[in-house]
């Protein structure tokens, strides 16, 4: 076997789907079909049951599968290794992070890493379903790291460093009658039409979670996937929101209230997968830490 082989059979084992895999490695089809019977061959064993509607891991792939990893991410250290030591870092990182996220200047911190590590190429990229699909994405290797905010529970497999907590307020219409109080209670909004984002962003999955705790669950008027938006669909009396305080500076028609009678906060986290990272992102790990413990300019 060779390593092309075993990436290829990664691919296609966690995301259960050859065409999936193919994608995800830019190349077609019938090429990782191709290797992944050379591996079976190889291994006199078959790795996937195949049917017309699902590709599963056979007890055979199970087993391979944590062997291929460790061992497609042992040579990645290897050629590393020699690599840095010869002409530098290089490597390739893949970063995941919500839009528009006030809370870490990403440019600039990225911008750091390229002077300090010009060879390392680093791509970046956002998830329509927020948080989740971040975490997903990390979960089946598609992303390195991911700069996101879920709840503890929903981040099991994955190694969690919270890096920044704020906390939620209401945003309500400027001439709504809880607008002149200095806060409310989530049972003061819970009969209110509400503005929020999709259910897969953290933050929206943790408010649903608090009003269903007091037995209130929501009414959602308008989905938007910006959080910068939001204060605008309020200010038109769409809605109220509950919201983090971030990148909610004064808006002209609305009015921001403190969230009392309840502890309601929400962590920004940078999280990677549990298996032993690369020397790029191992890099890019330190300085998100560097530049927290400093309170530099990233944050």
């Amino acid at each position: 076997m060779d390593s092309r082989q075993l990436e290829y059979f990664v691919a296609v084992a966690e995301e259960l789907s050859f065409t999936r895999a193919a994608r995800r490695l830019f190349t077609v089809q019938s090429t990782v079909s191709a290797a992944v019977r050379s591996l079976e061959t190889d291994l006199k064993t078959t790795l996937f049951d195949r049917s017309t509607r699902r590709v599963m891991l056979s007890a055979a792939g199970l087993a391979l599968l944590p062997e291929a990893k460790a061992a497609l991410e042992a040579m990645d250290r290897a050629r590393a290794a020699v690599e840095e030591a010869s002409s530098g870092l290089r490597g390739n990182v893949r970063i995941g992070t919500l839009a528009r996220l006030s809370l870490v200047d990403l440019a600039d911190l990225l911008g750091a890493f390229h002077r300090k590590y010009p060879l390392v190429e680093v791509q970046v990229a956002t998830s329509p379903t927020g948080s989740s699909g971040l975490a997903d994405d990390l979960r089946h290797g598609r992303l390195d790291v991911a700069l996101l905010g879920l709840a503890r529970p929903e981040l099991s497999g994955l190694d969690v460093r919270d890096i920044a907590t704020v906390p939620f307020v209401a945003l309500v219409p400027a001439a709504h009658r809880l607008a002149g109080r200095g806060g409310v209670r989530l049972e003061d909004l819970a009969d209110e039409r509400f503005v929020d984002m999709p259910p897969g962003f953290g933050n929206r999955k943790q408010v649903d979670r608090a009003f269903d705790a007091i037995g209130r669950p929501r009414r959602i008027q308008v989905e938007i996937p910006e959080l910068t938006t939001v204060p605008e669909y309020v200010r038109a009396g769409l809605g109220v929101a509950v919201l983090p305080d971030v990148q909610l500076d004064a808006e002209p028609g609305v009015a921001k209230l403190r969230i009392t009678g309840t502890e309601l906060v929400w962590t920004l986290s940078v999280v990677t997968a549990e298996r032993r990272p690369s020397r790029a992102v191992t890099a890019l790990l330190d300085l998100i830490g560097d530049s927290i413990r400093t309170e530099r300019l990233y944050f």
